[in-house]
């Protein structure tokens, strides 16, 4: 019997509850979810693909059938090279919708053999972004309900740094 492999791919820059959420529930779904960092997103990043890594790594660490990488390039050959015909991709709201659509149809253009599913975000995560969290930790607030403790931890390590070598905070891409 072939093992169902799906590859959920992202920035996560950085990782919250709702995309631990759309984690899990695709860990349940499939034999073997591989979490990908994309590298290089056309947008400013708060935390390097290693940091990612690590914060992923640590907050899905209890799920077994799950593993983490970075990754550049497209997504759909890192799919085909780690034998993943599934791309996972969670859904907030309606205007996530359109992007991810069109995206599901470049990648099925780019390599026909990839489907995509996407998975509604939980009601208690509609809210979360990771832009959100960034501009709520920059502005003093509690992020405590909306992180893994290794986020929080991060980010305060991050800003500490940038303050300690009298830069600014850290780049946000709010």
């Amino acid at each position: 019997m072939t093992q169902k492999i799906a590859l959920y791919p992202g920035s996560f820059d950085p990782v919250h509850f709702g995309h631990m959420d759309i984690a899990q529930r695709a860990a349940k779904i499939f034999d073997q979810l591989i979490v990908a960092v994309y590298e290089n997103p056309k947008k400013p990043l708060c935390f390097s693909a290693s940091e990612r890594v690590t914060m992923l790594k640590t907050a899905l660490a209890e799920l077994e059938n799950v593993t983490v990488c970075a990754y550049t390039g497209l997504t759909v050959n890192l799919a085909r090279s780690v034998g993943a015909r599934v791309l996972v991709r969670g859904l907030r709201v309606i205007s996530d919708f359109e992007m991810e659509y069109q995206m599901a149809l470049t990648n099925q253009q780019l390599w026909s053999e990839v489907d995509t599913i996407c998975l509604m975000t939980r009601y208690e995560y509609a809210f979360l972004s990771a832009s959100l969290i960034k501009e709520v930790f920059m502005a003093g607030g509690d992020i405590s309900q909306m992180v893994h403790p290794v986020v929080r931890e991060m980010l305060l390590r991050k800003h500490e740094q940038r303050r300690a070598e009298g830069g600014e905070p850290p780049r946000l891409s709010l």
